[in-house]
């Protein structure tokens, strides 16, 4: 097996904030993903490629080896579910919350809640532990639209600033989880590729560390 690195990540905020993690670990991409059209990037480590994908398929490309490492959110992994992944590491990148919203001041309606959301996994995992029956509705963007024309009584998506939610009249009403982005390891590369693989684990682990404040 070849002792090469693929390590996903996906566009935006993510890519952003895991470049200085891997600078720390001597790793460069020659092209950005924001202005290349390639999909497989080259590093100025020959063998260490990075591969840009969509963020909700890094846990899958992760665990079925068609990448040895990614950087994931916690808010994909719990959809995901995790299975055939190591999670060493919380790099501290992307952090946001995982809410319940509604429309402002608006109570609870009596009966049967419907909830407009893409995270349909751990929407049902938390109502159910509230023991409430809910509908959820999938959607895959503008939630905050849902409750505004009579979709659903309340969305749960994640949560940064809460500008977003302000702007359309909703306001966040139940934490669920607090969401990070997170080293993700395919199983058989940690075996297969260990001696690299724990390396890369703990420089980016120092460079998490450095960032933290003291």
């Amino acid at each position: 097996m070849s002792k090469s690195l693929t390590i996903a990540l996906s566009k935006g905020r993510i890519f952003k904030e895991t470049l200085p993690l891997l600078a720390h670990a001597g790793i460069v991409p020659r092209d950005d993903p924001e202005t290349s059209r390639k999909l497989i990037l080259d590093t100025n480590i020959d063998d260490v490629k990075l591969v840009i994908i969509r963020a909700s398929d890094v846990p899958t490309y992760v665990e079925y080896g068609a990448a040895d490492i990614g950087v994931a959110g916690k808010d994909v992994l719990l959809e995901h579910g995790g299975e055939g992944l190591y999670e060493p590491l919380d790099l501290n990148i992307a952090r946001c919350r995982l809410m319940v919203a509604g429309p402002v001041g608006q109570p609870e309606p009596a009966g049967r809640m419907k909830i407009a959301t893409k995270f349909v996994n751990s929407t049902r995992r938390y109502y159910a532990g509230l023991g409430k029956q809910v509908e959820i509705i999938k959607l895959y963007g503008s939630m905050e639209l849902a409750p505004l024309v009579g979709l659903a009584d309340r969305i749960v998506d994640l949560v940064d600033t809460g500008n977003t939610l302000r702007a359309n009249g909703l306001e966040p009403l139940e934490h669920i989880v607090d969401v990070s982005s997170r080293l993700v390891v395919n199983k058989a590369s940690m075996k297969m590729k260990h001696v690299r693989v724990k390396a890369f684990i703990a420089q980016i682990a120092e460079a998490v560390a450095q960032r933290q404040p003291r």
